[in-house]
């Protein structure tokens, strides 16, 4: 060490520049639009054929980025592995059979389902019960004084007026309405009338789904053809038009069956670990999903924001620090550069991950997520459109959190932080559709960093060659020099204010 000037230095030159020992800027300078750009075509390219969690193309993408952790001397995150698997299935049809009154009829011209929310099963029966929309809850009940306990339930697709809007309002409209509605009064299956037969015709492969032990087993849902549904309810089918037909039970002989195989696959988060000095055992963790919606026959869904661009920056913020630490200016506390999968499947990677967390959640002062920083919001009107990032969920969870951010953006960035999907009553829900969200859950602080929705948003078009890199460096810049903050402050994130769920 030696004195120069009545400052600190380091006895390291990086560079040929000598730093001041405190002094981040050199490092953050390592995080180049140029740099970026080549990850990102890389990340991006169609080699990797959109990077669909449990596919090929997912994993050279874990083995690209697990690459890059060990040539920039990061540490296996996951005991002596970068990679932590997790568990993924996906069904596939062997085959289907629908019979109304001995007639047979044809898969996805008048009638499919999804195998991901069903089962095998093969069934009759010589009744069907008409129950409306088959809504059954404090609101409304569609099933009031009909038996339908092990009976085949026909309802209409969609909702009445107003209906999805009263229960987004309460937070409890889903997905499976209709058929919890049909288990909780002892349906075996539920045939829901669709008008929008015939279907395309496709592999007969269902979505991928991370529990194959499921606590509640619902009833089969096959959605049927307008031709089907006449053939039960003959002249009163007309009366749907005018939404004036009662709950009633039609005679008729149905025979259903349903045989699928699950097939057991496999994805994996991929970890870097940068150890700390005196405070290695806390952990401040930095994010992005590297998953995309991968290849749909031979359409690439390259995904080069969604989230190429987090994924990018996580690899230059993971390489700036590693500079640092070589030049003996590491952080305080350990980091953990965390690449998730899984994300646009549901948010599986970061939940996997923080349901069996490599280290320990409660001495990990933060999550600093990234998803989407690449483009502009072209539907954003105020402000600088060059110069913003969306910051998301820095005024929950730790008061501490929004200054520390606004003093580094002040200090090294000058970007203006926009706040708009902070606002409980977003529509779009942003801070429930990233992987913070489930380490916020666990009462982890976060940081969630956003560009908006543009126009190719999870279409083909989000390509690389889209990206504004300057604005990707400033943005990934910004992080940075938030992490450096957190990982070197005396003291871990207060939790000091209540949980959103």
């Amino acid at each position: 060490m030696k004195i120069v000037m009545g400052l600190l230095f380091s006895g390291s030159v990086l560079f040929g520049v000598a730093q001041k020992k405190t002094d981040p800027v050199i490092f953050g300078n390592t995080i180049r639009a140029e740099n970026l750009s080549r990850d990102l075509h890389v990340v991006a390219s169609a080699g990797f054929e959109g990077r669909e969690t449990a596919t090929e193309g997912q994993r050279k993408a874990a083995a690209y980025i697990e690459d890059f952790f060990r040539s920039i001397g990061l540490q296996p995150g996951n005991d002596s592995s970068y990679q932590l698997p997790f568990p993924v299935y996906q069904d596939s049809l062997e085959d289907a059979y629908f019979e109304i009154n001995k007639n047979s009829f044809e898969l996805f011209r008048d009638y499919d389902f999804s195998l991901g929310n069903n089962y095998s099963a093969s069934f009759g029966s010589n009744q069907v019960v008409y129950a409306g929309y088959g809504i059954s809850d404090s609101s409304r009940d569609d099933y009031r004084g009909l038996n339908v306990n092990g009976k085949i339930v026909l309802v209409r697709n969609g909702y009445p007026d107003g209906y999805i809007t009263r229960q987004l309002g309460r937070s409890r409209f889903n997905a499976y309405t209709k058929q919890d509605a049909a288990q909780k009064h002892g349906a075996v299956a539920l045939l829901v009338i669709q008008s929008d037969f015939p279907h395309v015709a496709v592999t007969p492969k269902g979505n991928m789904y991370r529990q194959v032990y499921r606590t509640v087993i619902r009833p089969l849902r096959i959605n049927i053809s307008d031709r089907a549904a006449r053939s039960i309810m003959g002249a009163d089918y007309d009366l749907l038009k005018n939404d004036s037909l009662p709950a009633k039970t039609y005679n008729c002989d149905i025979w259903l069956s349903l045989n699928k195989k699950t097939e057991f696959l496999q994805s994996t988060d991929v970890l870097g670990y940068l150890e700390g000095t005196d405070l290695k055992n806390q952990l401040l963790i930095i994010s992005a999903h590297y998953d995309h919606l991968g290849k749909q026959d031979s359409v690439i869904y390259y995904g080069a924001d969604d989230d190429g661009s987090g994924t990018v920056s996580v690899l230059e913020i993971a390489s700036a620090f590693s500079k640092a630490k070589a030049a003996g200016m590491g952080p305080r506390r350990s980091i953990l550069f965390l690449a998730n999968s899984g994300e646009e499947k549901g948010l599986w990677g970061s939940e996997f991950y923080t349901e069996h967390p490599v280290y320990p959640l409660e001495k990990t002062t933060a999550d600093l997520n990234i998803d989407m920083i690449g483009r502009k919001d072209p539907g954003r009107k105020q402000g600088d459109s060059n110069n913003y990032v969306y910051v998301v969920g820095d005024n929950k969870l730790s008061s501490e959190l929004h200054p520390l951010s606004v003093a580094m953006n002040r200090k090294y960035t000058k970007l203006e932080l926009d706040y708009k999907f902070n606002d409980p009553s977003d529509p779009l829900r942003i801070y429930y559709r990233s992987d913070h969200f489930n380490f916020a859950r666990k009462g982890v602080p976060v940081i969630f960093y956003f560009d908006g929705i543009h126009h190719d948003y999870h279409r083909p078009t989000d390509t690389a060659d889209k990206i504004n890199y300057d604005l990707l460096e400033k943005r990934a810049r910004l992080v940075f020099y938030t992490a450096w903050e957190m990982a070197n402050r005396k003291n871990e994130m207060k939790r000091d204010l209540p949980a959103v769920e």
